[in-house]
């Protein structure tokens, strides 16, 4: 047990670095002109959001909690976000009731939008949560920062520094671990996904509507292998200006401890909590209460939970107007960065979407859909 939650661990908190890492070389090759265009234009921003949050699974997600965490995009932008998301559990969606999940996706990008946009116009701190110093660090005059060349790599390599070797050594780790199967296909999902024993109840009860995992542990599998591979050619190719103090001394000492601990912690929290509560069996008849329990199950920062309601839905048993409610508060795996770095705009977050999504599945309710 303690294995596979270390795996989850470690597969999120390379997903959160990788995109940080990324972010920052992009950043730093352009000469922050991309971030800077992105700053002054908050709806671009809030629409950006709206657009990652639903792409399927949680890269998307972590992406933008990386540029707030870093501060080029401001809380409205996240908020849309993590609105527009359903994690993981997409893939579920899509592979079960795909004209549903076309149909959702495009009200759940409206109300990201509508959201986003409010939430600009009402919330005045735009950055709740984060402190001042947060921006990504871009030395406009230190020319040793910029401009890569994959010719850089056998000179890189003939002055080896222990920083460069040690994170090549990790990268192709991870590597050589993913392309070998170790870590792959369905029966890793519990590892890859938060699968847990809730979720394999739910299973042994959905009859027609039992899900192969297989396809979402591929997906994974291969973003993972990209993103790996961006890593190794930024690790390869970077100086080390920007190895030094872009890579170690911003990204990694500064937030993969924070990151890796927090994720453990409340992913073996959650672990423990579902061997003393049936979450499928606080579901109810009366909708009201099924809508509260759908309110109260999407705080929980995994993908996994939300299962029970695609579920069903997927047999007829739930209105949509409750999945959509669900969708629109339960963020996967994706909030958990944040909650690692800014419990307040976790906090700040929920509670935003926890009354939108309130709205939503009452309005829906009462229109009978």
């Amino acid at each position: 047990m303690i294995t596979m939650i270390l795996q989850q661990t470690l597969i999120i908190t390379t997903f959160v670095m990788g995109m940080m890492m990324v972010i920052e070389y992009i950043n730093v090759q352009t000469r922050g002109m991309w971030s800077e265009k992105l700053e002054k234009s908050p709806f671009t921003q809030i629409f950006l959001g709206s657009v990652m949050g639903i792409i399927p699974g949680c890269l998307g997600t972590y992406t933008m909690v990386s540029l707030y965490v870093h501060r080029v995009v401001m809380f409205p932008a996240l908020i849309a976000t993590l609105i527009a998301t359903t994690g993981d559990e997409a893939f579920l969606m899509f592979s079960t009731i795909p004209a549903t999940t076309l149909k959702l996706n495009a009200i759940l990008f409206v109300i990201a939008l509508i959201t986003g946009v409010l939430t600009h116009i009402f919330v005045k701190n735009k950055y709740i949560g984060l402190k001042s110093e947060g921006a990504l660090p871009l030395h406009h005059q230190n020319e040793s920062c910029n401009r890569y060349h994959p010719a850089l790599i056998v000179e890189n390599l003939r002055q080896l520094s222990f920083t460069r070797a040690l994170l090549i050594a990790g990268v192709l780790t991870i590597l050589i671990t993913l392309l070998s199967g170790f870590v792959d296909g369905s029966h890793h999902l519990n590892t890859l996904m938060g699968t847990n024993e809730i979720d394999s109840h739910i299973h042994d009860h959905a009859h027609d509507h039992t899900h192969d995992h297989g396809g979402e542990a591929d997906w994974i599998r291969i973003t993972m292998i990209l993103l790996l591979g961006a890593i190794l050619y930024i690790v390869l190719t970077a100086k080390e200006h920007f190895l030094q103090e872009h890579l170690w001394q911003h990204i990694i000492k500064k937030h993969f401890i924070k990151i890796f601990l927090w994720t453990f912690a409340v992913i073996l929290g959650i672990y423990f909590a579902n061997q003393y509560i049936n979450l499928q069996g606080w579901i109810s008849s009366n909708l009201y209460l099924v809508l509260l329990i759908a309110l109260l199950i999407g705080i929980i920062p995994e993908s996994g939970p939300h299962y029970i309601f695609v579920i069903l839905f997927a047999q007829g048993v739930l209105p949509l107007s409750i999945l959509l409610a669900s969708s629109i508060v339960q963020d996967g795996h994706g909030s958990l960065p944040l909650l690692a770095e800014s419990g307040k705009g976790f906090i700040a977050a929920k509670i935003i979407n926890i009354a939108v999504g309130a709205i939503a599945g009452i309005m829906g309710i009462w229109f009978g859909f």
